[in-house]
């Protein structure tokens, strides 16, 4: 499979790149990016093509990977899958849930394969704990925490304009839920959320199993507090996320593996745009309660 990259910044370069490049079945095509020296120069250290017109990379592949901000992703996903051209992508899949709707609508009606690359879900361990505790039943509770010290350490991504402006809500929340959601079921209700210190949000979350769960986000966080845990209480007892010692670019590459998969099969896969959309929709419902409205429901897509 042909598949060309949409984006240039520290994401891209760090982790889609070599990702792309070193998957045995894709055949990296080319970066288009919003700067074209930057895509210049990422696709000459791959020794793949610079496009400087995203209509002409689309037409020379049969797939994109997108590593752009959420706002600028889900347009250029629509137009890729208008385009017949399958879609890898990457958290959260917009900011609100109209922008979502769009990218899943258009997804549907071309018959595209879609991937949202949620890291978790493609880590060796942690995947195999998730899949093990959605089998078990009697969860009662649930713990996450997503401390991140992008804007307290030396993070490539603290400029990140998005970042600055949608917080840890958008930024690592969609890691939190895509841990959550497949163990303790959709979420009926946000219950509760408030404000922490700097951008630090805590979400009261109602499951469809019954179960509750609470979430502490932030990516302002002291770094040597830093870190992510998710902890399940029920009838089987308490058992913890394991850490991975994988990084980003295997758990990309098992991403891209899914996404052939599923372009091969005609299967959605459990991380497809539609799961981005359920995340964007529960997120955007956390985002209005933050704000002081009434919204408790988090409505799925019809």
């Amino acid at each position: 499979m042909r598949i060309g990259l949409l984006g240039t910044g520290p994401w891209a370069r760090t982790a889609y790149a070599p990702a792309l490049a070193g998957h045995t079945g894709l055949e990296f095509a080319g970066v288009w990016g919003r700067r074209p020296e930057a895509a210049a120069a990422l696709a000459e250290q791959y020794g793949v093509a610079a496009y400087t017109d995203v209509d002409a990379l689309l037409a020379d592949v049969e797939a994109v990977a997108v590593a752009l901000p959420p706002s600028v992703q889900a347009g250029l996903a629509v137009r890729a899958a208008r385009a017949g051209r399958h879609l890898l992508l990457d958290k959260p899949l917009a900011v609100s849930a109209a922008e979502g709707r769009a990218v899943v609508e258009a997804v549907e009606r071309a018959g595209v394969a879609s991937v949202v690359f949620f890291t978790a879900r493609f880590q060796k361990e942690p995947e195999a704990w998730i899949e093990e505790q959605a089998a078990v039943t009697g969860w009662f509770t649930a713990r996450a925490q997503w401390l991140g010290a992008v804007f307290t350490g030396d993070s490539p991504f603290a400029a990140s304009p998005w970042r600055r402006e949608k917080g840890a809500l958008w930024d690592v929340g969609p890691h939190a839920l895509s841990v959550l959601l497949p163990v303790l079921g959709d979420v009926r209700q946000v219950v509760a959320a408030a404000h922490g210190p700097a951008d630090t949000v805590h979400l009261v979350l109602d499951h469809a199993t019954g179960a509750s769960s609470t979430v502490t986000l932030s990516l302002t966080a002291p770094p040597a507090a830093a870190g992510a845990d998710v902890e399940l209480r029920g009838d089987a007892g308490v058992t913890v996320l394991p850490a991975s010692a994988e990084g980003a670019v295997p758990a990309l590459s098992r991403a891209a593996d899914a996404l052939v998969r599923s372009a091969r099969t005609g299967r959605p896969h459990s991380c497809d745009a539609a799961f981005g959309l359920r995340v964007t929709e529960i997120l955007a419902a956390a985002e209005t309660r933050l704000a002081g409205g009434s919204e408790r429901r988090p409505s799925p897509t019809s």
